[in-house]
């Protein structure tokens, strides 16, 4: 049976303590440095660090807090207002990527969290060099 890709993270704790993670390399890496500036333009880090666990959970088959709470998962319209570059998604898919190995998750059902998280965050690239523009 195949696991969903919150099960394989070790459930909401697991999960949780990968966004924590995460967003404490985006505070100290230099690849963070320009995420963690969109998201000084925003709510800041403490906020994005809460909807950020609310819609991977849904995303991850776990709980759907972020839909409960804003009634969509649409990724393009929550970004919309936010000029992301390739650079930008690049950087993003990097920390999360050390994040997820700093914390030993490996497995198929990893691999395939980090190969759809690659299409969703180049999706999301619409300022530069837009793929396709």
């Amino acid at each position: 049976m195949t696991k969903t890709a919150i099960q394989a993270l070790g459930g909401e704790d697991g999960l949780r303590t990968l966004v924590e993670h995460f967003y404490d390399l985006i505070e100290t890496l230099p690849e963070g440095a320009k995420i963690q500036s969109l998201h000084f333009q925003g709510h800041g880090i403490a906020q994005t660090r809460i909807e950020q666990f609310n819609f991977l959970s849904g995303f991850c088959g776990g709980r759907q807090y972020y839909l409960e709470k804003h009634r969509h998962m649409n990724v393009k319209e929550i970004h919309a207002h936010v000029p992301i570059e390739t650079k930008d998604a690049e950087d993003w898919l990097t920390v999360m990527d050390r994040a997820l190995g700093d914390l030993g998750h490996e497995g198929k059902e990893i691999d395939r969290l980090r190969q759809t998280l690659r299409r969703v965050a180049l999706i999301l690239v619409n300022h530069g060099e837009v793929a396709g523009a």
